[in-house]
């Protein structure tokens, strides 16, 4: 995954299996980077009252869930909030990586615990 282009690129072998765009952590709050393997963590769903902003379809890479991959931010109900889709490709995280909720969702299905991944 590049965070300089804001994209991420699964391979299968040296097959591309699926690409999209991404948005990734602000300036003062910074994805970080390295190889890291999927963990175990993960959800369909998830909402935080006190952000009063949920996320669908997240997978954990990084201590357990608190970096993720997820789709953009949502309301109670799971639809996507109003001019957040507008966000992607942008640096505008908390560091977890945000992808549309499809995308999210294809992550959340097709990639098993363990499966390295490089954020650069």
């Amino acid at each position: 995954m590049s965070i300089s282009q804001q994209k991420m690129i699964v391979y299968s072998k040296n097959d591309v299996i699926f690409k999209t765009k991404v948005s990734t952590g602000a300036k003062d709050t910074p994805t970080p980077t390295g190889k890291f393997a999927i963990e175990a963590e993960r959800g369909d769903f998830s909402y935080d009252d006190s952000l009063n902003r949920g996320v669908c379809y997240w997978v954990s890479f990084k201590d357990h869930g608190v970096c993720q991959f997820q789709s953009l931010p949502t309301d109670w109900k799971g639809k996507v909030l109003k001019g957040e889709t507008k966000k992607l490709g942008k640096a505008c995280t908390d560091g977890n990586v945000r992808l549309s909720k499809e995308d999210a969702k294809w992550l959340f299905e097709n990639m098993p615990e363990g499966v390295i991944v490089s954020v650069h």
